[in-house]
């Protein structure tokens, strides 16, 4: 990564983080009365003007195809799967999904991160150690507490970034999330977001894609239809890619 370059970056990014500081306290009251509901509202709100302000701040040029796939108010709680291209994949989406509450399953590095990593907590995102399994067992029971509880998560199967080159494979059991409390799942594609830090080690704007996909209810699966739902949902999400990634070079 190239320090000096990111300098500008880095302070937009500490930038977007005092306008949170009144829906932090929502948030902070909401969880202390119990009042999951309203919680839900102060995060949605968080994450929207959090992803919003930082689209705005680095100009980035974001297209999004599929908003009829967007879950509307009251849909949730369901289980966003993207692939993962880079670290702007998380404001991307904190920008576009304007409905419905969600946090992620992510790294658990990302807590060492000053202020984003106590945020990324707050918002019932579940840190996760990929390297032990117990853990990871651990965090998929907490991201399935969370989900029973009306919260809505987000998560990246294929468990690090492509930086732009072809999606990783999915990691079994990454779906259970969806499958065990039966809720519907999202597919999403995102396309260009290496592109604001990854390919050239710098943040800075870039061009941006995302396709929502239309949901795949979990509930009643099949034996057969549970095995496969994995590789089902990878085929929709790289069709999605291949499909962003041909609109781009034709533009």
């Amino acid at each position: 990564m190239k320090i000096i370059q990111n300098i500008p970056g880095i302070i937009k990014v500490l930038g977007s983080l005092p306008e949170l500081g009144k829906l932090k306290k929502e948030i902070d009251a909401a969880r202390a009365a119990g009042d999951d509901a309203r919680e839900q509202e102060a995060i949605l709100a968080a994450t929207n003007m959090w992803g919003n302000h930082l689209m705005r701040s680095f100009h980035i040029d974001l297209s999004v195809y599929g908003r009829e796939n967007i879950p509307k108010k009251g849909e949730g709680p369901l289980v966003y799967v993207s692939n993962h291209q880079g670290f702007a994949d998380i404001p991307t989406l904190c920008a576009v999904l304007t409905n419905v509450q969600f946090g992620f399953i992510a790294k658990d590095t990302l807590k060492k991160i000053p202020l984003y990593g106590t945020w990324m907590q707050r918002i019932r995102s579940v840190m996760i150690e990929r390297e032990d399994p117990r853990a990871s067992l651990r965090a998929i029971a907490k991201g399935i507490d969370y989900i029973e509880h009306g919260f809505s998560i987000l998560v990246f199967p294929e468990g690090t970034r492509a930086r732009g080159g072809d999606m990783h494979e999915f990691k079994k059991g990454s779906l259970k999330l969806a499958t065990k409390p039966g809720v519907p799942i999202v597919p999403i594609s995102i396309n260009g977001t290496y592109e604001v830090l990854e390919k050239d080690g710098y943040l800075h704007s870039a061009p941006i894609d995302v396709m929502v996909h239309p949901a795949i209810e979990t509930k009643g699966l099949s034996r057969k239809e549970d095995k496969e739902l994995t590789d089902k949902v990878y085929d929709i999400v790289r069709g999605g890619l291949m499909e962003l990634k041909a609109m781009r070079q034709n533009q």
